[in-house]
Formats: C-alpha cells, sequence, structure tokens
C-alpha cells in the first residue's frame, strides 16, 4: 500500500479550505483517509497553514510521498528542512544539539523575511490609502473653488443688478421731482 500526504478539500464553494491528510494513493481526494495532520487555508492573505510538525516529519521519513502542493507547504513549513539535518545527524556530520540550532536558526530567518513582507504590504496599503485621500483632497479643494467661484459670479451678479435697479430707482425718483418742479416755475 502506497501512502499519500494529500489534500482533502473542505470548506464551501468558491472558498475552498482544506484538511492535510495520510491516505492511501488509491483513496479519492475526498475519501477515506489514515489520519489528519493539519489545515490549510489559501483565502487568507498569507495562506493559514496549521500543521503537526512531529506527525509531518513522522510520515515523511517514513515514505510518504507528498503531493507537488503539500510538498510545497511542507517544505516552507520546515519538515523537508529538519528532515535534511536529521540525516546529517545520521551520516555523523553533526550532532542533535547543532541540528537544532541550525533549523532555529532557519526558522528565526524565515520569520523575519515573512515579517518583513507583511510590514512592506501593510506600509504600501498605507501609502495608496494615504495617496487616495490626498488625490480626494485635491478633488474636493477643485470642487469647493468651483463652487466659491460660481457663488462669487452669482454674488457679482446679483450686486450689479441690484446697482442697476437701484439706478433705475435713482433716476426714476428725479423724475418726477423735476416734472413736478417744472410747473411751478410756469
Amino acid at each position: 500500500m502506497a501512502t499519500k500526504i494529500r489534500l482533502q478539500r473542505r470548506g464551501r464553494k468558491h472558498y475552498a479550505f482544506y484538511s492535510i491528510v495520510i491516505a492511501d494513493s488509491r483513496a479519492p481526494r475526498d475519501g477515506k483517509f489514515t489520519e489528519k495532520i493539519g489545515t490549510y487555508n489559501p483565502n487568507t492573505n498569507p495562506a493559514t497553514i496549521d500543521i503537526n510538525f512531529e506527525r509531518a516529519l513522522w510520515w515523511v521519513n517514513n515514505g510518504a510521498t507528498p503531493t507537488d502542493t503539500v510538498r510545497n507547504i511542507l517544505s516552507s513549513q520546515g519538515v523537508y528542512m529538519m528532515k535534511h539535518l536529521q540525516g546529517g545527524v545520521k551520516k555523523g556530520a553533526f550532532d542533535e544539539a547543532t541540528a537544532q540550532a541550525k533549523f532555529e536558526a532557519w526558522k528565526a530567518a524565515k520569520t523575519n523575511t515573512l515579517n518583513g513582507i507583511k510590514s512592506a504590504e501593510e506600509q504600501a496599503k498605507r501609502d495608496a490609502k494615504k495617496a487616495r485621500l490626498e488625490a480626494e483632497k485635491e478633488v474636493n479643494a477643485a470642487i469647493a473653488k468651483k463652487v466659491a467661484d460660481k457663488k462669487a459670479a452669482e454674488a457679482l451678479a446679483k450686486a450689479e443688478a441690484e446697482a442697476a435697479a437701484a439706478a433705475e430707482n435713482a433716476e426714476a425718483t428725479e423724475a418726477p421731482a423735476e416734472a413736478t418742479e417744472a410747473p411751478a416755475e410756469a
């Protein structure tokens, strides 16, 4: 019986969620499995991986062959790194403590890299948000200027109309006064 480490699909339509399982290679994808060793959620950024490291390492060391995607997941979690280091211990290249120290250094470097990527993404989001706000402020300022210019033009037109009306009223009041004075002189 050939044992495979594979993904078993869970979740709803258009929102896949996977279990990482140990199954017979002849079993269907979502069928019977021997053991569940973790979960994989590709819908989050970055993908969420929860895995039982010791059991995954045990299965890899005992000949279980992973699918391509699961191999990438196990690699990113350090299972294959630990397998490689354990091979060095068996060959006598270094001792168990050195292997564990190398693994911890690798894990710390990987965590720092991921944290750097996350912080860069967050900074990019903040910068994009700031740029959108600045662009919106510029648009709002342009609209406010247009509205202010329009109101100023309306106020000027209204003032001119009032001045013209006042001038007409002044002429109208002067004309009857001249008409009433003219007959008094005669």
